[in-house]
């Protein structure tokens, strides 16, 4: 399709390779930014301008002066395999409608790797394909080639750090690289860029200025400084969410240049300090340009606790900004795909907010190319069989087949690494780590990592709910016998469950069992057990979220929950559970509300953004205020008031069970592919339902 090009070899030799991930070992070259320009001229103005474009390893588009676009979109990835290439690589696809006859390029691009869900093939490169339509029916293609023009920004000397007072490198023309990339048009389109805020400020003769910029929520996106000056001036802009500052800038200006920041950030504000040492007045300009995953369709829940609709709020917002080209833990974190608990909320989230499941989609098969070429393994154990559910609801919410094609074999390879785990007890007995279960430290022991005896019984109970999840997708693909298969396993695994991790003394779940972990084992995520017998809210909560208890077992079990406060704390991640677990077993009227309190204590204390847990993990832990994860309210409030089931693939057939969980009114917005659901509850008036004529709703 298209060249790509870089800086030439010849001249550059240092600038051309670079490492796979941040978090690989492997180590080659030195941090460059280049920029590379080139102006298409055509007789008349084009109706529209078609183009494919991509960059490793992050890169800012304009166009006639305008930002077209930020990238790439990211393969995804784990904390595992970093020291090699991802398989993929993706461009984006974009239409242009340009108002000059011409198009003049301008794409900077990052070598480097920097945040741990960036990935490169290990060379700097950059492509652009493009196809001009006119009136008259004509049509022209041009391509990146070494016609290109391209010079190295060494002003640019590491993330961050930018000073132009180093000799400037000439412009020269572009190098065509061999195609390591082959990368596929991504199937979602390039972030929304919008600019939020600019800030102008003017500092006299030999003279300091020190300010604080502070927004009203947390936000991602990308900054630019801009100063005019005839001296040296020096600045430094430190970046925070709440208070305390986590990305500092440092400029130096020598002229009058642009700063163009090419790493994503999570802001809440900016404390800046500028030193003018030159003997005329300089103007610096802060500019911060908001990212985020294009907006169509925004659906709302509105209820008569003001609380809940500024939690709602709140929860919406976050979840907004975490929508990159792929979903994030945070903008802060930028952690990759591995994290699918998170990106499974989010997902559920996106369900009762902007419906746009296509992020969701593209996510979930890039998580299945991860497992695909690492034999069905992902770091985070839980996490890999929560990616069977995300996958079956997906499904459910969208009615995409061709979703379940594709992760078919990344699916097969899951279940057969898991039965590889189990013991001669039927539990899982042998996996490489437990983790993730929530981000707290009983007895000064990680969950995040845990021993056997505070990680297996969830482990379990999630490979519990990935075999029912997989039974409904071999189902649903045709597969009956495949589909058996996976049942009567599940069958199988929860009779071991109730048979070795349950208490029939107490009625409650323990852990884990406290037998010896293999010293083959044992590595920094897979720690000696211990002897001490745990009984928590975790194992218990999902053992009624998934049903391995009778429904009225479950009830009992969850009021235990709700009121024994020695089965120790639960984080917002880990609430999600808890309310998905009540809602399945009927008690949303007794424990939605009360669980939904916790989120306002939070709020109260920080309405810019979410709090990523409700307690302190480890002394010094620094909490983000952007953490999508938190943002259950935004799924199951309304989940809870609607009661919404999907009795077809893509909401062909649904039920729908209103409640006002003692509210005295509500109205849910519901996102289907055919448009919104609308149900209003109150006391005065009943329930009234809308709904698109192509939805079946029934009783």
């Amino acid at each position: 399709m298209s060249n790509w090009i870089w800086l030439p070899s010849d001249k550059y030799s240092e600038n051309q390779k670079t490492f796979f991930n941040p978090l690989g070992s492997f180590r080659q070259g030195k941090y460059t930014v280049c920029k590379l320009t080139k102006k298409y001229k055509f007789d008349n103005v084009p109706v529209r301008v078609e183009l494919v474009f991509s960059a490793d390893t992050a890169f800012l588009l304009t166009c006639n002066g305008k930002d077209i676009a930020r990238g790439p979109a990211y393969s995804g990835g784990d904390f595992l395999g970093n020291n090699e290439a991802r398989k993929d690589y993706y461009s984006f696809e974009v239409e242009l409608t340009p108002d000059k006859p011409y198009l003049d390029f301008m794409a900077m691009v990052r070598l480097s790797p920097y945040h741990i869900c960036e990935y490169s093939r290990g060379q700097g490169g950059f492509m652009l394909f493009g196809t001009a339509f006119f009136e008259n029916g004509r049509t022209i293609t041009f391509s990146s080639d070494d016609s290109w023009d391209v010079s190295l920004l060494n002003s640019y000397t590491s993330p961050r750090f930018f000073d132009n007072s180093v000799k400037k490198e000439p412009t020269i023309r572009a190098e065509i690289k061999d195609d390591i990339w082959n990368a596929e048009i991504a199937p979602i389109p390039p972030c929304t860029l919008k600019n939020f805020a600019t800030h102008s400020f003017k500092v006299g003769a030999l003279a300091n200025l020190s300010q604080r910029i502070e927004y009203e929520r947390v936000f991602a996106g990308y900054i630019k400084i801009k100063a005019r000056t005839s001296g040296i001036l020096k600045l430094k802009l430190s970046a925070f969410e709440l208070d305390t500052p986590h990305f500092t800038y440092e400029c130096t200006f020598a002229e009058s240049d642009t700063y163009c920041g090419l790493e994503l950030l999570s802001v809440g504000g900016f404390d800046i300090e500028i030193i003018n040492e030159g003997e005329n007045e300089s103007v610096v300009e802060v500019i911060f340009d908001t990212s985020f995953f294009p907006i169509e369709n925004q659906a709302k829940t509105i209820v008569s606790d003001k609380e809940l609709n500024a939690l709602l709020d709140i929860c919406a917002h976050t979840l907004k900004y975490c929508r990159q080209s792929h979903h994030l833990d945070s903008p802060k974190h930028c952690e990759p795909l591995a994290c699918v608990g998170d990106y499974y909320i989010e997902m559920l989230m996106t369900a009762f907010s902007y419906g746009d499941m296509r992020l969701c989609k593209f996510d979930i098969e890039r998580i299945a190319e991860t497992m695909e070429s690492n034999d069905g393994r992902l770091f985070h154990t839980t996490y890999s069989l929560i990616w069977v559910n995300m996958l079956y609801e997906c499904y459910m919410l969208s009615g995409n087949m061709d979703l379940l094609l594709k992760c078919e074999k990344a699916l097969s390879l899951l279940f057969k690494r898991f039965e590889g785990y189990l013991g001669e007890n039927g539990l899982v007995e042998t996996p490489p780590d437990y983790m993730f279960i929530d981000w707290l430290f009983p007895d000064g022991i990680s969950t995040h990592h845990p021993p056997k005896a505070l990680g297996q019984s969830c482990l379990n109970m999630f490979l519990f709910g990935a075999l029912n999840s997989g039974t409904k997708i071999y189902e649903a693909l045709g597969n009956q016998e495949r589909a058996n298969e996976l049942k009567s396993q599940a069958v199988e695994l929860k009779n071991a469950i109730l048979t070795h991790l349950y208490d029939k003394d107490s009625s409650l779940f323990f852990e884990g069992l406290n037998t010896k972990t293999p010293d083959e084992l044992l590595y920094e995520y897979m720690p000696q057990n211990v002897e001490k017998r745990y009984y928590r809210r975790h194992a218990n909560i999902l053992a009624c979220y998934f049903g391995i208890l009778e429904k009225t077992e479950c009830k009992a079990l969850l009021e235990r929950i709700y009121n024994d406060s020695s089965l120790g704390e639960v984080q917002p991640y880990f609430m999600h559970f808890w309310l998905e677990a009540v809602l399945r077993n009927s008690v949303s009227n007794k424990y939605t509300l009360p669980l939904l309190d916790l989120w306002k204590e939070s709020i109260r204390k920080c309405p810019k953004g979410l709090v990523e847990g409700f307690y302190p993990p480890e002394p010094g832990y620094k909490f983000d205020y952007s953490h999508a994860w938190g943002g259950t309210p935004l799924y199951s409030l309304p989940m809870a008031l609607c009661g919404l089931e999907i009795l077809e693939a893509g909401f062909k057939k649904i039920r729908l069970s209103p409640s006002l969980l003692s509210l005295d009114f509500a109205k849910v917005e519901i996102p289907t592919p055919y448009g919104n659901i609308l149900v209003e509850i109150s006391e005065e008036n009943g329930t009234r339902i809308t709904s698109p004529k192509e939805i079946t709703i029934v009783d």
